[in-house]
């Protein structure tokens, strides 16, 4: 056989990329803006018919899944185009043949589950299909592992269906996605059964009925046992109130002015929630979004002496977004949160640790990190996880791609916090699914601590979340408001995920390698 036919005989049919392809656009359609979450649940079955067709192949599988993947982040995350497009004049055809490239690296870890996925199925026949799940998380595991980037993980799929996500307090987004992706196992499983016996001309066995039984009920344990499990219980008490203000700052065109007058608007605005509150001898604590207004609390005499005399005269404290000096390096700045407190003194300051790739920091070595200059600014990150006193309770904060984190977010719940806030901006993104879509990931982040979160943001979406991932009061994007929110602080007691972190991904890992240790051995089927 030639070169030429051996790489022709190694390629899927057309059958096999169709039905990839419909996978893709299925899971597409689950996620914001569309959001028919309920497609995420049957989305993998074409998928795994297309592999099934194709399992004696050892490239087929592989090329499959990757094609699949690479669609599915393409269609899902076209919003990467706003900003270069938008801000930075690139030209829209290259710049979304980079985001094709892009896209197609991301799907290198659905292709190895296609690739582990076709092994299994050709090695260990039908019960391969019980597996699939535990690939497919071995998979997104990997890839936050290997990249720090997880985003529109299969879970998230679900984050705006808070009686479906309850189990994320025990195994986070992966034992959610698990389940989410058990349902697709199962449903193709009774397809195969159901084909295989109308095939062979053969009665349905029990033990295939037994098998599909066990793994309904599995999935239904999984789905809505967490949500009877206590750890998410708040005190009762308000101890604060939380002055949210999203101001809508424009993006570009941002003159010395203008600049004076948007903060004498957000100024304006805090005092119109400060006027809202029901107790006004409650202790609050005001809340400025991540935004291009670019303060700088250490080294602006000016805004120092204006955002210390508004705390004054209104006792409160306020929290705001500040770029603070790095003394390790020359002209170095954090991404930082200042809090001034209610007597005008800086009472806190967290120093963001996880910086947005090629927005904040270029992952380049040293010597090449010229070459790519940050659209936003290089940062030096922070490490102390610092929480801030709020009315007698502790808080975390994460600042904007942050919340995408929850080892962050678990540090914190360890560390014995109360309540979350998020301080973002989504404006360079524009209008497009990207807002919903970084929700999203603050929803996770409630429920697998159990701690409310207080979401605020400069363009949207802001919103409160409770511990059980409910949102409330959520602000319509690209307009000014002001919420205020009164702050009751989880209770005492870590949910099993902020205690043993990401176990379940572990446990899929090791899963997967098992199987794939018996699989190399057994011969093929």
């Amino acid at each position: 056989m030639s070169f030429f036919e051996k790489f022709r005989s190694g390629l899927p049919g057309g059958i096999p990329l169709l039905l990839a392809l419909v996978s893709a656009l299925i899971l597409t359609a689950a996620f914001p803006d569309l959001g028919y979450s309920i497609l995420s649940w049957i989305a993998m079955i074409p998928l795994l018919a297309a592999i099934d067709i194709e399992h004696r192949s050892r490239t087929a599988p592989f090329i499959l899944a990757w094609l699949s993947g690479t669609v599915f982040f393409f269609m899902s995350c076209w919003w990467l185009t706003f900003a270069p497009t938008t801000y930075a004049g690139f030209p829209v055809v290259p710049t979304y043949l980079l985001l094709l490239a892009a896209s197609a690296a991301a799907g290198i870890f659905p292709a190895f589950f296609g690739l582990v996925y076709g092994l299994m199925r050709n090695r260990l026949g039908r019960s391969a299909i019980l597996a699939s799940p535990f690939v497919w998380e071995a998979f997104e595991f990997l890839r936050y592992w290997l990249t720090g980037n997880n985003w529109n993980a299969l879970a998230y799929s679900q984050a705006f269906e808070p009686a479906l996500i309850q189990n994320a307090s025990i195994g986070g987004i992966y034992l959610t996605g698990f389940t989410v992706f058990l349902l697709s196992s199962l449903v193709y499983l009774i397809i195969s059964v159901l084909r295989s016996r109308a095939e062979i001309r053969e009665p349905l066995r029990l033990g295939s009925m037994v098998q599909a039984v066990t793994l309904a009920f599995i999935t239904a344990a999984l789905m809505f046992l967490p949500s009877f499990l206590p750890g998410r219980e708040t005190t009762g008490k308000v101890t604060a109130d939380i002055i949210a203000v999203q101001p809508n700052v424009p993006m570009s065109g941002l003159g010395f002015e203008s600049w004076r007058d948007l903060r004498t608007e957000q100024a304006r605005l805090a005092e119109a929630g400060l006027r809202a509150r029901t107790d006004k001898n409650r202790p609050s604590l005001v809340v400025l979004p991540e935004s291009p207004m670019n303060y700088q609390y250490g080294s602006d005499p000016e805004f120092r002496q204006f955002i210390e005399g508004f705390a004054k005269r209104q006792n409160t404290s306020v929290l705001f977004n500040s770029a603070e000096p790095d003394r390790s390096r020359e002209s170095g700045f954090f991404n930082s949160a200042v809090m001034v407190s209610a007597s005008g003194t800086k009472a806190a300051q967290y120093d963001k640790i996880h910086l947005l790739p090629f927005g904040e920091f270029v992952p380049l070595p040293e010597f090449a990190q010229d070459l790519i200059p940050p659209m936003v600014g290089r940062f030096s990150p922070g490490s102390e996880y610092d929480l801030l006193d709020v009315g007698g309770a502790k808080a975390g904060v994460m600042i904007c791609f942050e919340s995408h984190f929850p080892s962050l977010s678990g540090e914190y719940a360890r560390r014995g916090a109360g309540f979350l806030i998020e301080m973002t901006n989504d404006g360079y993104l524009g209008n497009t699914p990207v807002l919903r879509q970084h929700l999203a990931n603050a929803v996770f982040r409630a429920v697998e601590t159990g701690l409310p979160l207080m979401r605020v943001t400069n363009v949207g979406i802001t919103a409160k979340i409770d511990g059980r991932g409910n949102i409330h009061d959520e602000q319509k994007p690209y307009v000014e408001a002001v919420r205020t929110w009164e702050v009751e602080p989880k209770a005492g007691g870590l949910t099993f995920y902020s205690i043993a972190g990401d176990w379940f991904a572990v446990l899929c890992c090791f899963v997967t390698g098992a199987l794939l240790f018996v699989s190399v051995r057994r011969r093929a089927g």
